[in-house]
């Protein structure tokens, strides 16, 4: 019998979450479904599957890492002795030979408590956008620093450190990945299709919200994790402050007393952007690719730089993250 279950989570992924369900059928032990007020008929559909379903009391704030749990300790109470899960968003399918694949991996590397792999989006040619999220997910191959939602967990490391943090509202994964490693834990990305990704990402709106949340989430990491050794997202967070606000405070607030010399330092955006196209090419991108990755990356920092304010505005003020959707069919599976 499979020693994996698996859990996923979602709102109103129709057939995205149908795919994602089937797709490992006669592969895991059990299924998990964690629901968060889905209206399209999502949970009868994975009943009728035979996929349990956890429906979240949306009551209290929804975040993906209060699924993730959710899902986790319902999976536990019905199969105690499993050793595997894997984690998967609803608008994803996983590959048919991942599961194998992820779970060989950790039994040969007993250190290893999170295995992940390739995520690629279905439709990257759909939008601008889509094509940005494909050269997201290819990130580098061996031992990294943290996983994304999509991947198989040593059930014995998630318990020890308590599972994910419930009251993020993003980069969930990366901080239960400090947690890991802290605990002795190492996390592996290996060189295998994992899961087939459907953003939906087709409007300019939706960039600029996703990057608010990734700024968010940098912020709040760095918060979290910052101090030393670890340093989480201490850097990025640096970098947002300096060309998401620094930067452009000392353009507006100088450019009448330098009669607009100041504006010269927006020339400094074309050397970033020129470096990042530079990093890009390195890394074996074609050269459009690689200029849409520069631009994107270049661009982010005005939405993340509004994402880490609204994040300190919260602290500040004492007042709960709330989550930053930028897709409004499926809330549940932030990608």
């Amino acid at each position: 019998m499979s020693q994996i279950g698996l859990v996923a989570i979602g709102r109103n992924e129709g057939d995205r979450l149908r795919q994602c369900l089937e797709s490992v059928f006669g592969s895991v032990a059990r299924m998990v479904y964690v629901d968060s007020g889905s209206t399209d008929g999502s949970v009868e559909m994975a009943r009728s599957l035979g996929v349990e379903v956890v429906e979240l009391n949306l009551s209290i704030p929804f975040t993906a890492a209060r699924a993730r749990n959710a899902g986790f300790a319902r999976l536990m109470e019905l199969e105690p002795d499993l050793q595997y899960v894997q984690f998967v968003d609803g608008d994803c399918e996983i590959v048919p030979t991942w599961l194998s694949h992820a779970q060989q991996v950790l039994e040969a590397h007993p250190e290893v408590v999170v295995v992940c792999g390739r995520r690629r989006e279905r439709f990257p040619n759909a939008s601008i956008y889509n094509r940005l999220c494909d050269i997201e997910w290819d990130t580098p191959i061996g031992e990294a620093k943290a996983c994304g939602g999509d991947a198989l967990m040593r059930v014995s490391a998630l318990q020890a450190v308590g599972g994910y943090n419930p009251n993020l509202i993003a980069g969930e994964e990366p901080e239960l990945c400090v947690r890991l490693r802290q605990n002795g834990g190492k996390i592996l990305r290996v060189d295998h299709e994992m899961t087939l990704h459907d953003a939906q990402m087709t409007r300019l709106k939706q960039w600029w919200k996703r990057s608010v949340r990734s700024g968010h989430a940098f912020a709040e990491g760095a918060w979290l994790h910052g101090a030393p050794p670890e340093k989480h997202w201490v850097k990025e967070t640096r970098s947002i402050k300096l060309w998401g606000i620094y930067i452009p405070l000392v353009i507006l607030s100088s450019a009448w007393l330098t009669k607009g010399l100041s504006l010269i330092l927006l020339g400094s955006y074309g050397l970033m952007a020129y470096r990042v196209y530079q990093y890009a090419r390195r890394s074996g991108y074609s050269k459009p690719h690689a200029r849409l990755f520069a631009l994107s990356c270049t661009m982010a920092k005005f939405p993340q730089a509004q994402g880490l304010l609204r994040f300190y505005w919260g602290k500040v003020f004492k007042k709960p993250s709330r989550l930053i959707e930028y897709n409004a069919a499926g809330s549940g599976t932030p990608a």
